[in-house]
């Protein structure tokens, strides 16, 4: 309950600024249980319909959440808190594969393209009232998705993926919304989409994308949107199927209302075909990053859509940051053009370094995943104890709880960094890590 800790205001918002206090002082912790509307109504001597906007003001800031007949509590995590937070700092001498970073020898020179970018801009000078996209990005972009099977829509682009599905997810939800997203899945979607008021609906996972049931499930519930991840899944791998992109289809043709946001994350890093969902919806988006292939500080995403989908994202880009910068836009054309990177090596680089280590970890009893991509997600039935004697034995990882929500404890591990001499010493430690603890006895 709520101890010594005593709400008090007269109006909604101060009701809602005295709750917010108390969850920042530490006064009323995660999971702490408000009163009943009418009991604290009662005892702020105020009208019920005071405290019921008071409540559903903390709902749309994600400070509390409402259970139905198990009242309201605070949040078991504040909207406030990142998960990237939750990660093991590297210290001397040991390897660190906890990042998620892209392999640097992978990665193009930029100063081509920059340099290309630089003299289209001193032959015709970016300025204000020009159109936001660069017409042959925006065409290049669009004949990519074309071969790859994406519907036909008109083409934005934001700073990275991230900043795409946050604009999709605000131009159609309205707080208290439900959002359905993958578990385990892409800890800056999880921490996004309630710090945007909505709520966060878990949806199992397995190597061939999100499971049918459970989709069909959370959209029978009432979910309003559907966060997918086409390829290389985030943190496990998982690569959407032929044959579960048709059942996930015929589960959204059931619910035409549902928003769905696709992520092709393994764009240009895996060699699995995209099986996109797309066009089953009333309004959808498809999104693309040149940060995995391309370097992370390209902040540039290309983003598709049904047209008041795009409409709407521009619309809104318009009233902020207006458009992502032209320069870099024709740095990345000049990327795609001239082939800088050999787009087969480098899904055979991440590939083979994946399938080894996923092999390696099998030939020691360890079940992990990796379908695809650069991560290798490793359930263990301890995640702090696999982390200690990990770090113990000179290897850093990231903890499964920046990624998951109620799916069993795990760790992910980035093979980017690993060399073909890694792999079986570093197989070694995880099994050894993932193992049970033995009980200590003492007599």
């Amino acid at each position: 309950m709520l101890g010594e800790y005593r709400i008090s205001g007269r109006r909604a918002s101060e009701i809602a600024a005295s709750v917010e206090r108390g969850v920042g002082s530490g006064h009323l912790a995660p999971g702490h249980v408000l009163p009943p509307l009418r009991e604290l109504a009662e005892r702020l001597e105020v009208n019920p319909n005071t405290v019921a906007a008071a409540y559903r003001t903390l709902r749309e800031r994600g400070v509390i959440e409402t259970a139905g007949r198990r009242g309201s509590r605070v949040r078991p995590r504040p909207a406030s808190t990142s998960r990237g937070s939750l990660r093991v700092e590297a210290p001397p001498g040991v390897r660190d594969l906890g990042e998620g970073n892209p392999d640097p020898a992978l990665l193009p020179e930029l100063g081509p393209a920059l340099a290309a970018a630089a003299a289209a801009h001193a032959e015709s000078p970016g300025l204000y009232g020009e159109a936001p996209v660069v017409p042959e990005f925006a065409a290049y972009a669009r004949t990519a998705m074309d071969a790859d099977g994406v519907p036909e829509g008109p083409v934005a682009v934001t700073s990275g993926s991230l900043d795409a599905i946050e604009r999709v997810l605000a131009a159609h939800l309205r707080p208290g919304d439900a959002v359905a997203v993958e578990d385990p899945g892409w800890g800056s979607v999880l921490d996004l989409v309630p710090a945007l008021g909505l709520r966060v609906v878990p949806v199992e996972v397995d190597d061939e994308g999100p499971l049918v049931a459970d989709v069909e499930r959370v959209l029978r519930a009432g979910a309003r949107a559907l966060v997918v991840t086409d390829r290389a899944q985030n943190p496990t791998g998982a690569s959407v199927s032929a044959g579960r992109a048709r059942d996930l289809r015929a589960v959204l043709a059931r619910h035409p209302s549902v928003l769905l946001i696709e992520d092709d994350h393994g764009h240009a890093i895996v060699d699995l075909p995209l099986h996109p969902l797309a066009g089953t919806t009333d309004h959808w988006a498809f999104v693309r990053s040149a940060a995995k292939a391309y370097g992370p500080d390209l902040r540039v995403a290309v983003l598709t859509g049904d047209t008041v989908t795009v409409d709407r994202v521009a619309g809104r880009q318009r009233l902020g940051p207006g458009w992502v910068s032209r320069l870099l836009q024709r740095a990345v054309l000049h990327l795609w053009t001239s082939d800088a990177v050999d787009t087969a090596a480098v899904a055979r680089s991440y590939g083979e370094r994946r399938d080894a280590l996923v092999h390696a970890l099998a030939e020691r009893g360890v079940a992990a995943h990796g379908r695809s991509g650069m991560n290798v997600w490793v359930p263990v039935s301890d995640e702090t104890g696999a982390i200690a004697r990990l770090l113990h034995a000179g290897w850093a990882v990231a903890p499964g709880a920046r990624f998951r929500m109620g799916t069993p404890q795990a760790v992910r591990l980035t093979v980017s960094p690993l060399a073909e001499a890694d792999i079986g010493p570093l197989a070694d430690a995880v099994a050894a890590a993932a193992a049970p603890a033995r009980p200590v006895t003492y007599g």
